[in-house]
């Protein structure tokens, strides 16, 4: 979508090329942050099934907006040569649109490869195999989407017309959707196993609630459940290591732990909890190094 966005702002909407791009990369921007929320409500309320067939959804009005937006009279902005004149209220359709992919977005990105994964058996050979298979034609499929949506949309949008260039997109979206819904009887569900988001927060209330706890030296005193598999829903444990040792305090039992005969997920954690932790801040350096690509790489797209 955001491939060509600055042209159909620049010509349509009647705006500069500083008006233009600020959009487009805020718009941009709002993709890359909506998927905290996809990634929230599916792993602590809907799962990742309900989150995707309701963010397609959402997904799919957005499309269709956008292209009613480029192609019907009243919403279309008339034009006189090469100048077109937009109401407000044009611009605030389009807009409104725009941003309803944006919050589609952020529903199926995080969802989609973790649904495809839960529809193999790590334990089955032969499974795991497909799995591989799988995500091999997965990321090649989105590959040739961003090839053909970076040439042939492109080149329709601004040679057939902007009504062509988004409904062609909106009804690939419909099928799509279809398909998806089309498949519901076979698919393998996770039940949600609580937001990550909420157990990373509480290993580092609990470490800072513990600050005068000192962390014993044999590690294997730290809080873990005595099952095989972690309490956290479809997660395995993890092991201890000995970095970010500061965050071990979070698994640290103590007399103050319990509220009315029940832990305190807020004072105590497990050790895969604060393990959890750890594994993000050491991603920290990989993020930030991809702002400076991210940086970069946006100027492609507004030109």
């Amino acid at each position: 979508m955001g491939t060509n966005l600055v042209n159909y702002l620049q010509e349509q909407l009647n705006q500069g090329n500083v008006a233009a791009s600020n959009n487009v990369t805020n718009w941009s921007g709002t993709c890359y942050i909506t998927p905290l929320i996809g990634a929230f409500v599916a792993d602590a309320y809907l799962g990742r099934y309900w989150t995707i067939a309701i963010f397609s959804i959402i997904y799919f009005f957005g499309m269709t907006l956008l292209t009613l937006s480029s192609s019907i009279p009243g919403l279309k902005p008339s034009c006189t040569g090469d100048v077109c004149h937009p109401t407000q209220e044009q611009i605030a359709v389009f807009f409104v649109a725009l941003y309803m992919i944006a919050l589609g977005t952020g529903g199926i990105k995080p969802c989609v490869s973790s649904f495809g994964a839960d529809q193999f058996d790590e334990t089955d050979e032969v499974e795991r195999k497909r799995k591989s298979s799988f995500f091999n034609w997965f990321y090649f499929s989105i590959n040739i989407g961003a090839l053909v949506a970076s040439s042939v949309l492109v080149w329709i949008q601004m040679n057939v017309g902007w009504d062509w260039g988004f409904g062609i997109p909106a009804v690939a979206m419909a099928i799509a959707v279809v398909f998806f819904f089309a498949g519901s009887r076979t698919y393998r569900l996770q039940k949600p196993g609580g937001s990550p988001l909420t157990r990373i927060a509480q290993v580092i209330v609990a470490s800072f609630k513990k600050l005068n706890v000192k962390v014993p030296a044999d590690k294997s005193l730290l809080y873990e459940v005595a099952d095989n598999e972690s309490n956290i829903q479809g997660s395995r444990k993890l092991e201890h290591t000995d970095k970010l040792k500061f965050f071990d305090k979070a698994a640290v039992e103590t007399e103050n732990d319990h509220d009315k005969e029940s832990l305190n997920p807020w004072r105590l954690c497990t050790v895969t909890q604060v393990e959890e932790l750890k594994s993000v801040i050491r991603l920290l350096p990989v993020w930030a190094s991809g702002i400076i690509f991210a940086t970069v790489y946006s100027q492609m797209n507004t030109m």
